[in-house]
């Protein structure tokens, strides 16, 4: 069967047909020359976001790298099936959604289309070794997750700082072994290599509380002195 492009009024009357119970998914979508995938993720979008949703979008709808990131780390934690993913961070369709999945898994970095929080454009993804990474690990931790502070030293990518803070959190320096994509796997580190990453991460946690604890104590200070 042809695929074809619906018009806004065919999409509703679509999705108009299947809630009335007119027919099935599958039936529906073969009547109107779509996948059943397709027009499934229309009656999800409108039935949680009305059914003027399911028009089509006549600009490009552009997307963060920051929300890429999100959406695809959310759905390979499991935290939701791929159009539960596309429904919470409004992506447009799966397939969109499943190309930014393999362009994480291939070990690209997303396109940025966006500046970043800071003002700056963010900067492009380099590659690192384990030692690089734990390094700019325990860099962003100690200025409280700043992460474009961390782009603008280190030059690498917020994709990449955000997921190897991330790792880390999960799996401790072992999460910063890079094993995706076709290259190699990194040479295992020796048990020295190991603690003395771990010691630079843990001693930047350490001096981030210490600040926190600085700013609580001033702040219990301030609200003590009014009394």
């Amino acid at each position: 069967m042809s695929r074809r492009k619906l018009t806004d009024e065919e999409r509703i009357q679509a999705v108009q047909e299947y809630l009335s119970g007119k027919g099935s998914y599958a039936s529906i979508a073969k009547k109107y020359g779509v996948t059943k995938e397709t027009f499934r993720q229309m009656v999800v979008f409108a039935k949680t976001d009305g059914i003027e949703s399911v028009r089509i979008s006549h600009t490009n709808k552009r997307y963060s790298a920051k929300t890429k990131l999100k959406a695809v780390t959310e759905y390979l934690d499991c935290k939701g099936s791929q159009l539960e993913i596309c429904r919470k961070y409004h992506i447009s369709s799966t397939s969109v959604f499943r190309k930014w999945i393999s362009c994480y898994n291939s070990g690209k970095d997303f396109k940025e289309r966006t500046r970043s929080e800071r003002g700056i454009t963010m900067n492009k993804g380099r590659k690192t070794t384990q030692e690089e990474r734990a390094q700019i690990v325990a860099f962003c931790i100690e200025n409280g997750k700043d992460y474009g502070l961390a782009m603008e030293k280190y030059g690498v990518s917020y994709q990449q700082i955000y997921s190897w803070v991330r790792k880390y959190e999960a799996k401790g320096v072992e999460g910063l072994i890079d094993r995706r994509g076709k290259a190699k796997s990194e040479d295992a580190l020796t048990e020295a290599d190991r603690l003395r990453m771990e010691n630079k991460i843990l001693q930047a946690k350490l001096k981030d509380m210490e600040m926190e604890n600085k700013l609580l104590k001033k702040l219990r200070e301030l609200q003590g002195g009014g009394h």
